[in-house]
């Protein structure tokens, strides 16, 4: 068996040499002048994707949460395995018409127009305890659209969390204005 190699290039990044090391950054992508943090490098590792698995689950060891809820689409792979960590329920946040039941969702704004999130209809209860995973969180405008739904749908949000920060776009600082509290591995200051 092979193991994935780590990456080389300098990491400009703050957390643990661990987790910088296993983050590949990709220069003008997907558009020019944007460093694109990419995690498949990570989930790639089998000892990384491990390790952040259980760093994103540790605090939460011992909360009664009811349903970790995954933002498309490496929110999937990372929400699924922390809800398996957690033995809570998984609900797969998707975008507009890409589920098969009756669903209820949340628009949000992008750079030019908008999109939407959805949930099936009745994925969440009301009073459930809600985990809300994805890779990373940059301006906070998905996220922010994630906790809305959940507590349209009757959720309370224990926290959101995230691989990767880029605390300079105002994300985390978004979310910590409505309350919810903001985990993540690893930062990145600048674009």
């Amino acid at each position: 068996m092979t193991k994935a190699p780590l990456i080389d290039e300098p990491q400009e990044g703050i957390g643990e040499p661990w987790i910088l090391s296993r983050i590949r950054t990709i220069p003008d992508f997907p558009k020019p002048g944007i460093k694109f943090r990419d995690i498949t490098t990570l989930l790639n590792d089998a000892r990384g994707f491990r390790k952040a698995v259980d760093e994103l689950v540790q605090p939460y060891v011992g909360v009664a949460i009811d349903k970790v809820a995954g933002i498309e689409a490496r929110g999937f792979i990372l929400g699924g395995a922390v809800a398996h960590q957690l033995t809570s329920g998984f609900v797969p946040m998707r975008k507009k018409g890409k589920l098969p039941h009756a669903t209820i969702g949340q628009s949000y704004d992008l750079e030019y127009g908008t999109d939407t999130l959805e949930i099936h209809e009745d994925a969440i209860a009301h009073g459930d305890l809600v985990l809300l995973v994805d890779d990373l969180l940059a301006t906070g405008g998905t996220a922010d659209a994630a906790v809305e739904l959940i507590e349209k749908a009757g959720g309370k949000v224990v926290a959101a969390c995230f691989v990767v920060d880029l605390p300079d776009l105002g994300g985390g600082q978004r979310l910590r204005d409505r309350g919810v509290d903001v985990i993540s591995l690893c930062q990145y200051h600048g674009a």
